[in-house]
């Protein structure tokens, strides 16, 4: 089990959820250790560059939306990179990023679902 499959229960849960992320994928949007705060998500209402966290196959990414595919109610996830996680459906969608450092994340706003509990530390 990875550090982010402890993030998604609590999301999917209904939480709002303030971590630091690791890794270097997410560049300049998301640099290593930097403290983000994702709360849930209406699947059906990301966009292409929205951040969310999200399973695909198998694996959790805090990653970009790349492409939407509303028809199929899928979204492909990718990097910041360059790299293709690959697509999942809205169902493996589980929270937006709503800020990075405190600096709240354009686009996001309208898109998060009712929080039934925070640990947001502001």
């Amino acid at each position: 089990m990875g550090a982010l499959d402890a993030v998604v229960g609590r999301v999917a849960g209904g939480a709002t959820v303030t971590f630091r992320p690791s890794g270097s994928s997410m560049v300049p949007l998301i640099r290593s250790r930097q403290q983000v705060i994702v709360a849930p998500v209406d699947p059906s209402k990301v966009e292409v560059g929205d951040i969310v966290l999200a399973r695909v196959a198998g694996t959790v990414h805090l990653h970009l939306v790349s492409s939407v595919d509303l028809a199929r109610k899928r979204v492909q996830i990718s990097n910041n990179r360059g790299r293709v996680n690959g697509w999942t459906s809205h169902d493996r969608v589980f929270g937006i990023c709503v800020t990075v450092d405190g600096i709240t994340r354009s686009g996001a706003e309208g898109k998060t679902l009712a929080a039934a509990d925070s640990d947001d530390p502001s």
